[in-house]
């Protein structure tokens, strides 16, 4: 491993500690520290004590190389250092708390994954740091030689005490409570993320406020530096572990508010020991309401954290406008065009526990889903039409010998009436009923792929008229409780949707994968796609793509400035995001951002991209931090369409940013694009083998 990233992985251990992956910030970080040198000196033994361990019990770079693992020795090691003057017994001191706090580190961390699924923040180092302090106390040379009253190291600066008491709380998360150092760390939050900044103002205020008001003294209050407890937690709730908005800002500061009793109860009882109270608030406070919000569902929990709240932010908003579907996907169970009859928590029998479900008929031009009179089941158009599998699975129950009830009765005894249920390769169950009586052509035992015919529509059960029903549950048990789901590659009013629910009296039809678009979307690794740029006719720059993986399977193209993900998944292919800075990448993810497999004329579909994909960081950084108070105040839409069975024409749109671009895509004969113009630029295919 180069020296360059032994370096890059312990100086990332600093901006972990805010929240950042940064190793600029790291250096930044670990030159404020030199302000007193004890303390820069204490973090530097005990992190690079730590990551000398970790090499040398083989731990793999994925897991060192963005000090996740290396943040909380670092701390412990600045909290021996705010106390301890240097000397050789306290150097050994040190080691052993750093090696102590990695282990403990590695230990916490996969017992709270796996078992809790939740961040150690920095509980390992406040159990350390606790351990070292009860320790010392015992170890009467390096308590005799060692302990030396604290300096600040302070500039004449007047402030009011409001303010004075914000910077030096805010110095403090770093064990470096003057002035100056909360003032440099303060403007490096506000230059890296407008979101977390405000979150800072917001957590220290409220929870200051609160205090001094219990108190009685604000001057009491706001001179306590163990408030940059309320920062930290402000900072995680609001915009770290949730996604920024109004009601996380709201819930960061109830976190905050509920900490303030927390904090003080914990320094009352650890001064009994003589321990400080370190970040131990933040700690609990922090995941204790991550835990709760996950334990009930709450539907903006970040997932996927990146590199600040605004990107975060970023993904969430691209993420819900792209991918309105959920994951748990099936095809619709027919061929050609039908009508949804009811949806999720239909107007008729789609309630309660039984709500996600879907019924479907064919209809006639008028709408009317019978001939004649509709007295008899022969005049139901979709009686007896042939019903198809929505998933690949092994068939678990199969009933077939219910008699189809006439029109104008129902089988009260026999909801569902004749029914597949299908176990799905992915874990959960999918229920088809109505079957009509000895039309079902698969057994129990059977393995069934998608589209393959698994019987004939009828009017068994609980049914007023011939009809489709689907509904998706996590067990085998007929009529147990539905779950949500989605429809995969499907055609709406002549618009294409990959991942999402029809609308109720809307004509949907399947489109299904063509296999020479399906070859060509399809690369492998190491794959070269070379360009020539054009700009208004004339050469201007050549783009190399080469087809490489991430760790966790992940596919992309690297320009070498940049990354763009794909994949190809249920019949669409998805450019997903890019990273780094190429403005090539970013024009392809613009131009062409999902496209399906298969080619229907004038076939239509819409999608969203990034924000930070059509705009530059300055703009970007104000557009999302005013989007956290609404998320619906920027988007950008594309439209795409099929002018032919090679070439796909798009407009990217938002009127709230002045973007309105058009593209053509031409498909290659052999593999991916030909090329890809939008407005005077032109990436050209260099050749087409």
């Amino acid at each position: 491993m180069k020296l360059n990233n032994h370096i890059k992985a312990l100086l990332q251990s600093y901006s972990e500690i805010y929240f950042f992956k940064s190793k600029w910030i790291g250096l930044l970080l670990l030159l404020i520290t030199f302000i007193n040198p004890y303390v820069a000196l204490g973090g530097i033994v005990a992190v690079i004590s730590a990551y000398v361990f970790a090499r040398i019990i083989n731990m793999s770079n994925e897991f060192l190389n963005e000090g996740f693992y290396t943040y909380n020795p670092l701390l412990t090691g600045l909290a021996i250092g705010y106390l301890f003057r240097f000397s050789d017994l306290t150097i050994l001191f040190m080691v052993i708390a750093g090696i102590l706090t990695f282990i403990i580190t590695v230990t916490m961390y996969n017992v709270f994954y796996y078992y809790l699924r939740l961040p150690i923040l920095s509980l390992p180092f406040v159990i350390a740091s606790s351990i070292a302090y009860l320790a010392a106390t015992q170890y009467s040379n390096l308590f005799v030689t060692g302990l030396y009253p604290h300096t600040v190291y302070d500039l004449n600066i007047i402030l009011p005490f409001w303010v004075e008491g914000y910077f030096r709380a805010f110095g403090a998360i770093f064990f470096m409570t003057d002035v100056i150092s909360g003032i440099v760390i303060s403007l490096l939050f506000l230059s890296m993320s407008r979101i977390m900044f405000l979150l800072s103002v917001i957590g220290y205020y409220s929870g200051s406020i609160v205090v001094g008001l219990m108190f009685g003294s604000f001057e009491q209050s706001f001179a306590d530096i163990n408030h940059f407890n309320f920062i930290l937690i402000a900072i995680a709730v609001g915009g770290v572990f949730l996604v920024p908005s109004i009601k996380s800002y709201l819930l960061a500061v109830i976190a905050v508010c509920t900490s303030t009793i927390v904090l003080d109860s914990v320094l009352v009882f650890w001064s009994n020991f003589g321990i400080p109270a370190f970040t131990l608030p933040f700690n609990v406070i922090s995941l204790s309401f991550i835990y709760l919000l996950g334990l009930i569902k709450y539907p903006q929990i970040a997932w996927l954290i990146k590199g600040t709240p605004e990107e975060t932010l970023d993904l969430y908003l691209t993420n819900t406008r792209r991918y309105p579907g959920s994951n748990t996907t099936v095809q619709l169970p027919f061929s050609g065009k039908w009508t949804v009859y009811q949806g999720f928590d239909g107007k008729w029998t789609h309630k309660g526990n039984w709500k996600y479900a879907y019924d479907f008929i064919i209809t006639d031009e008028e709408g009317s889903s019978f001939k004649n009179n509709g007295d008899s089941l022969e005049d139901y158009y979709c009686y007896k039409k042939p019903v198809l599998s929505p998933v690949r699975g092994r068939v678990v129950k199969v009933v077939n010998d219910l008699k189809d009830f006439p029109i104008g009765s129902v089988d009260k005894t026999n909801n569902w009436g004749n029914l597949v249920m299908i176990k799905d390769e992915r874990g959960f169950f999918v229920e088809l009923s109505h079957f009509a009586e000895d039309s079902i052509k698969v057994k129990e035992g059977n393995w069934v792929e998608q589209s393959s015919i698994l019987g004939l529509c009828g009017n068994s059960g609980y049914s007023p008229q011939p009809h489709i029903h689907i509904q998706v549950q996590e067990s085998d048990d007929v009529g147990a409780y539905t779950i949500p789901f989605s429809f995969i590659n499907f055609i709406e009013e002549g618009k294409f949707y990959s991942n999402n629910l029809p609308g109720v009296d809307k004509v949907v039809e399947p489109i299904h994968i063509e296999s020479s678009y399906d070859n060509l979307m399809t690369y492998v690794l190491d794959d070269e796609v070379p360009f020539d740029v054009y700009r208004n006719g004339k050469n201007i720059d050549r783009l190399n793509l080469i087809v490489k993986m991430e760790v966790d399977g992940t596919f992309y193209f690297d320009s070498g400035k940049g990354k763009l993900y794909f994949e190809r998944k249920d019949g669409t292919f998805y450019f997903y995001s890019v990273e780094g800075n190429d403005k090539y990448l970013n024009m392809i993810l613009q131009a062409i951002p999902r496209f399906p497999l298969a080619f229907r004329e004038n076939l239509l579909w819409e999608d969203n991209i990034p924000i930070g994909s059509t705009i530059g960081k300055i703009k970007k950084s104000a557009v999302l931090f005013l989007s956290s108070f609404s998320h619906n105040l920027f988007k950008i839409d594309v439209s795409l369409r099929f002018i032919s069975p090679k070439k796909i024409e798009s407009t990217v749109n938002s009127k709230t940013l002045g973007i309105n671009k058009k593209a053509e895509i031409v498909l290659d004969e052999f593999k991916g694009f030909a090329s890809i113009t939008m407005e005077d630029l032109e990436l050209r295919k260099t050749n087409n083998e």
